[in-house]
């Protein structure tokens, strides 16, 4: 991961929500950029800072590349904040699952949890190295699960570790985000357990083989 710190002058009426996005427009080498979609890891306003997290992919998209490259007072045009990802206040309890993708969006949702809120995230990353720590007021349960030199991708690391779990009860709601297959297998699973469909948010950020582009997943 690499994290961008980005300001501007005049940041005017910005106020997003948790885990919302901003869409980079990244000069490419046609006449127009290309459009990518990255969450705001944090904001802070006082001082105008917005900070935006970035896998270091090892095929390097132009998110990663830009990011890999930009340096202090590097300019780029941002639109937003946009997206669909709501955190529900509503709900007894809060699942979490997802790759490195889903990183940037699930820190910012568990670190903007109330005290005495109720939270278990499970999380597919490459290795230890990849493990970070997680600051919450919520009461947290984390479950790091690693690919151990195994590629990014398809796999049945997150779901069998959902299938495992037992979950609370009460109502839950889960937020559901990475590789598309396999956000889409989670959420049959949680549907199959009892969950009605608007108790997930569920959505592919990446699939191989595509770059850029997410998948509205609500089947």
């Amino acid at each position: 991961m690499r994290r961008v710190r980005l300001t501007a002058e005049h940041p005017g009426e910005f106020k997003p929500l948790v885990a919302q996005e901003l869409v980079f427009q990244i000069p490419g080498t046609g006449p127009e950029p290309m459009r990518r979609h990255y969450t705001i890891r944090r904001y802070d306003p006082e001082n105008r800072i917005i900070e935006v997290d970035f896998v270091m992919h090892a095929h390097t998209g132009p998110g990663a590349a830009w990011a890999r490259a930009v340096r202090p007072g590097d300019t780029i045009h941002v639109r937003g904040p946009r997206g669909r990802i709501r955190y529900a206040a509503d709900a007894d309890w809060h699942l979490y699952s997802g790759d490195e993708s889903a990183l940037p969006a699930i820190c910012a949702l568990i670190e903007a949890m109330p005290a005495g809120s109720v939270a278990i995230a499970l999380l597919e990353v490459g290795s230890e190295a990849d493990v970070m720590a997680l600051q919450s007021a919520a009461r947290l349960d984390v479950q790091w699960l690693l690919r151990a030199g195994a590629p990014p991708g398809p796999g049945p690391l997150l779901l069998d570790a959902l299938n495992a779990r037992q979950l609370p009860s009460g109502r839950g709601h889960a937020y559901v985000i990475g590789e598309t297959s396999n956000v889409r297998a989670q959420r049959h699973a949680l549907l199959a357990r009892g969950f009605g469909k608007s108790q997930i948010w569920s959505e592919g950020y990446w699939r191989p083989g595509r770059i850029g582009g997410h998948d509205h997943i609500d089947d």
